[in-house]
């Protein structure tokens, strides 16, 4: 269905129906319109998800890929080695291993280039206090 036909039928619903149905959805469709109170919820610094909504749409992923995530990316925004050791340490509370965490690097690389890998691979080094 094209998006402006799904923009219309969307219409016919109230919000509420919408949460109902598909909180995830709802959740997506405040934050895409901005929506202050969503975005304060969702951008509240937290290792989990912090509404019912919220953690109905990270439902979908369970607790060690949502933190290998947010390691991604932070690695891909160039956050600091304090905020990247955060990260380490709540994946490490998780269970995951240094493989684990290298491989994120690997894969966030691929997308985001060689300067940006070879940065990334030195403050998560850091982060892991391999130096």
């Amino acid at each position: 269905m094209p998006a402006e036909a799904r923009a219309s039928n969307m219409g016919a619903r109230t919000m509420s129906e919408t949460q109902v149905r598909n909180p995830a959805r709802a959740l997506l469709l405040r934050l895409a319109a901005g929506d202050e109170r969503s975005l304060r919820e969702v951008l509240r610094p937290s290792p989990e998800p912090v509404s019912g909504e919220q953690a109905t749409a990270a439902s979908s992923l369970d607790r060690r890929t949502r933190l290998l995530v947010r390691l991604g990316a932070l690695l891909v925004l160039d956050a600091s080695t304090d905020s990247l050791r955060w990260a380490v340490e709540l994946a490490s509370t998780a269970g995951v291993g240094d493989d684990a965490l290298a491989a994120v690097l690997l894969a966030t690389g691929s997308a985001t280039g060689s300067a940006q890998l070879v940065a990334s691979a030195a403050r998560l080094a850091a982060a892991l206090d391999y130096e």
